[in-house]
């Protein structure tokens, strides 16, 4: 009887909780991000449906012009005071595909899940993307983004080629092989370049995977690593999840191809859960050290007792409704990232982890992930094989926690940038000039280009407004 009544009360609980969500209020022509901490008054929000709308836009509009599609970067990074927003959500189409040849074409403001859910009746998938599914194809192109693929690294590598409109309106096709300096530019440029209109993305095959996972000792995991997964063609998504406060265990998770009978039976992830258990558990995390030990020792041991064997295409679609709190007036989560050369792991781990702890920050999770050195990037996060550390933390929006934030984010950067290591753009602002230069010694010959393609800087957003100045 007292099992049951604890049950029920955890039930009205996550009940509550899903039942009462607080969303964030909308203005005419505000632009936000998902942590609701970067409101940006712009002139004009528009919605095209195709290229010729997107070339008319670009050609009329005389002031600056910012691009945003699911807005999930952190820092300003889609937007600047009184810009001309082009919202990408409605470009959204699948313009070609090609079964044989393992391809697609697709509009720029397509989201992963879409582009995924039409491929997946061919038994293909993607061969590169972020963890969650809601992200627009062309946004994760301008961030660059990675995932949990073993072997692979930064989706610049799964890219063929794409579409993109100039600031003087030409309408261009970009390639490793034609115009390749404004590829290398515009893939993780973050819309400076121009506006990506059409993207065509090699695809691999379906499969399905089991899941695996090991618990250890953090001082043991690159060694696992480099021993148990790298380079294992068998093996198709990796992380490791190290554990706060004590930031001493990791597990380590891997899902290999197999031919055994699935126990998810489902192709992709259901479009329409409610994620209130999810929701809880986060809040429980966040709030109190004892949350965190629960996780640890008690959630995850019996989570991980259970036997996985899905579709790739399932662990590919995550939903990010399962992270988001029911209110961020008064606490928001937020991401960072670090990327550290991989011989250089056992260096910087403890110079994060001492960062965290004087600092008191309440981290979530850190996540760790693997990524082969990019073809060629100028704004290159990996500009060789790396290690990544994916913060995930909580933080109160007062302007003494936003200060807060600011003193062991710097620190955290110089730590990597000691390990010849660079932190991720698509995060808050955090860094001096000084710091993203040293961290992105190739910004100078980006914004040179930027300045050949965009002379009247047209395409701004804070990012830019931080770090390029168009007079040197």
């Amino acid at each position: 009887m007292k099992i049951n009544a604890l049950r029920f009360c955890l039930f009205l609980l996550v009940l509550l909780s899903a039942c009462h969500p607080n969303k964030p209020s909308t203005q005419l022509n505000v632009v936000n991000d998902v942590t609701q901490l970067n409101p940006i008054k712009v002139s004009q929000i528009i919605t095209p449906q195709t290229s010729a709308e997107i070339v008319e836009a670009v050609k009329r509009h005389k002031g600056p012009i910012s691009i945003g599609g699911g807005r999930f970067s952190q820092g300003g990074q889609t937007a600047t005071e009184n810009a001309l927003q082009i919202d990408m959500r409605k470009f959204n189409r699948i313009l070609s595909f090609s079964k044989e040849k393992k391809e697609i074409t697709v509009q720029a403001g397509i989201r992963w899940r879409e582009l995924i859910r039409f491929i997946d009746r061919y038994n293909l998938s993607v061969k590169i993307m972020q963890t969650y599914a809601n992200f627009t194809v062309g946004g994760s192109l301008s961030v660059n983004v990675h995932g949990r693929y073993v072997g692979q690294g930064p989706i610049i590598l799964s890219v063929k080629s794409f579409k993109i409109v100039l600031a003087n309106g030409n309408f261009i096709t970009a390639s490793p092989a034609v115009n390749s300096e404004v590829f290398y530019a515009a893939i993780g440029g973050y819309g400076g370049i121009g506006v990506i209109t059409e993207v065509t993305l090699s695809l691999t095959t379906n499969c399905k995977i089991e899941r695996k996972d090991t618990l250890m000792n953090i001082a043991s995991y690159k060694k696992f690593f480099f021993s148990n997964i790298r380079n294992q063609a068998q093996f198709i998504f990796h992380n490791a999840d190290i554990y706060p406060n004590s930031y001493t265990k990791v597990r380590a998770v891997t899902y290999a191809k197999t031919e055994k009978p699935l126990t998810i039976t489902e192709r992709l992830k259901p479009n329409d859960k409610n994620y209130g258990m999810e929701k809880f558990a986060m809040k429980v995390v966040s709030g109190s050290d004892f949350g965190k030990w629960l996780r640890q020792h008690i959630v995850e041991p019996i989570l991980y007792k259970n036997k996985v064997v899905e579709w790739r295409n399932y662990e590919a679609t995550y939903d990010v409704k399962e992270l988001e709190p029911n209110s961020r007036k008064k606490a928001t989560y937020v991401l960072q990232e670090y990327f550290i050369p991989v011989d250089h792991f056992d260096s910087f781990y403890p110079k994060m982890v001492k960062v965290l702890k004087s600092n008191d920050v309440n981290v979530i999770n850190i996540s760790i992930r693997h990524a082969n050195k990019d073809s060629g990037a100028y704004l290159a996060w990996a500009r060789e094989e790396v290690f990544a550390f994916v913060i995930y933390y909580k933080q109160e929006v007062s302007e003494t926690a936003k200060k807060k934030v600011t003193k062991w984010t710097r620190a955290l950067i110089d730590a990597a940038i000691s390990e010849n290591g660079a932190y991720y753009l698509p995060y808050q602002l955090q860094a001096t000039p000084l710091q993203f230069t040293k961290a992105y010694p190739n910004a100078d010959v980006f914004f040179k280009l930027k300045k050949k393609y965009d002379p009247d800087y047209k395409f701004r957003n804070k990012l830019f407004d931080a770090y390029y100045n168009p007079k040197n």
